[in-house]
């Protein structure tokens, strides 16, 4: 079975790494130096993190993603 899932990208200040974490799978998250290399490593992540839940027998293991917003804030 094929899934889509939203990876949220963002690049660490610190180490100059780009981090991603997927939108409906809390707590999977990887990270690297190039956007190749952390495509890849997101792949594996999602993997794992889908056997995991496999072995739960969780039966709707998957948060409904309902988007991203932007807010405007004056401070």
């Amino acid at each position: 079975m094929q899934y889509q899932f939203t990876v949220i990208i963002e690049r660490d200040p610190e180490s100059g790494w780009l981090v991603g974490s997927v939108a409906e799978l809390p707590g999977c998250y990887t990270q690297a130096p190039t956007l190749a290399e952390l495509e890849a490593n997101m792949h594996e992540a999602i993997l794992v993190y889908m056997e995991t839940i496999a072995e739960q027998e969780t039966p709707d293991p998957f948060p409904t993603f309902v988007g991203l917003q932007r807010l405007d804030v004056t401070i």
